[in-house]
């Protein structure tokens, strides 16, 4: 009984350790913040705020239904394509930032879901990630050989920086304190505002958004937050905040910016609403047959952008990080086969070159290395 009671006063110190450990590594501010105050208020009244969390617009599994969360885990290492990242680095094109101007917009590709557009003389950058890793740790999700050419200190003043929504690829803590000097407003989904905050962002610099919200940001530019199939989290709690995609509007060009989604009707009704676009970028890569419903398949970003009536199809979401288990190029490939047989306009510039909207549309096949 002796060593049956030591046994358990030690199990039980072991949790009691673990779990002080884990909560004061959670406190780390690269976590973020839940929403309080104010903006849980607003939060509140949001008619996609139901039983105390964010929903989609229609019921959304996070996995396929023959597959738990231990299957995930356990078939994520044994089960992973070893050409899931590039064997080389990856080629690109030092563009100056700040020194590039044309009366057409451009638009800047930095890997994964991060681009700069230049229209109206007004600059956006949509998603950052420049600290080298998707993810809270800098061991784990680190970028590509060459994806990392460009940093913060590149870019000229900021209009706005745009964020979909919270996860790490897509949100990153160290790149958001280093724009933010240049950087004179941040437009987010609902909830994410506290995370800035949390980060010392000026709470009047940050315009938080719901579905269909729109702000006028003069020159006949308008932002308007629209509906995407996802979900949000940076910790143990989903759906605090959250997510979205953009359109912009200017007087004479559209662009739909997709953040993360799985495939489903708002594509069409946002393409009706504001269709067409001169430009649709859409996330095309980190997807699996484990979680149909919160990424598209690479077929899908190609149906979509024909739902959002697109001119040009820019796949995003790769040529960065590994996140899923496939190839790192086998997304790219299968929308380019996808888009030539739906007479679909794709572009696939490499990190850094500029496309020239109405104008330059690259097209080679640069991942073929």
């Amino acid at each position: 009984m002796k060593i049956l009671r030591k046994i358990m006063i030690s199990l039980i110190l072991l949790i009691v350790v673990l779990s002080a450990t884990i909560f004061f590594f959670m406190q780390q501010a690269t976590f973020g913040k839940d929403p309080s105050g104010k903006q849980l208020e607003r939060i509140l009244k949001s008619s996609h705020y139901k039983d105390g969390k964010f929903q989609n617009l229609h019921e959304t599994p996070m996995l396929a239904p023959d597959v738990s969360y231990p299957k995930l885990i356990l078939d994520f290492f044994l089960t992973k394509h070893p050409n899931t990242e590039p064997d080389k680095t990856l080629p690109s094109v030092q563009t100056d930032l700040k020194a590039i101007l044309s009366d057409k917009p451009i638009i800047v590709w930095f890997g994964h879901s991060s681009y700069l557009i230049k229209t109206n003389g007004k600059n956006f950058l949509m998603d950052p990630v420049f600290s080298g890793n998707a993810s809270p740790v800098s061991f784990t999700g680190k970028s590509y050989p060459g994806a990392d050419v460009y940093s913060t200190d590149d870019f000229p003043e900021l209009d706005g920086v745009l964020i979909s929504h919270d996860h790490y690829d897509h949100l990153d803590y160290k790149t958001i304190l280093k724009l933010n000097e240049k950087t004179k407003h941040f437009y987010v989904p609902l909830g994410i505002g506290t995370h800035l905050m949390h980060w010392g962002i000026d709470e009047n610099k940050i315009s938080e958004f719901d579905w269909w919200e729109d702000i006028d940001l003069g020159d006949s530019v308008r932002i308007t937050s629209t509906p995407a199939k996802h979900f949000s989290g940076r910790g143990f709690g989903r759906f605090k905040s959250l997510w979205t995609s953009y359109v912009i509007q200017t007087p004479t060009h559209r662009f739909y910016l997709g953040g993360d989604s799985g495939y489903d009707d708002h594509f069409k009704e946002i393409g009706d609403k504001f269709g067409p676009f001169d430009i649709v970028f859409l996330e095309c890569g980190q997807y699996n047959v484990k979680w149909p419903f919160i990424h598209m398949m690479p077929e899908q970003t190609v149906q979509a952008s024909i739902d959002l009536k697109a001119k040009v199809l820019m796949p995003v979401h790769w040529g960065k990080f590994t996140l899923a288990t496939h190839p790192w190029n086998e997304s790219i490939e299968r929308a380019t086969k996808a888009a030539d047989s739906l007479n679909v306009k794709l572009t696939t510039p490499k990190i850094g070159e500029p496309i020239l909207i109405d104008s330059s549309y690259p097209n080679e096949k640069w991942w073929r290395m």
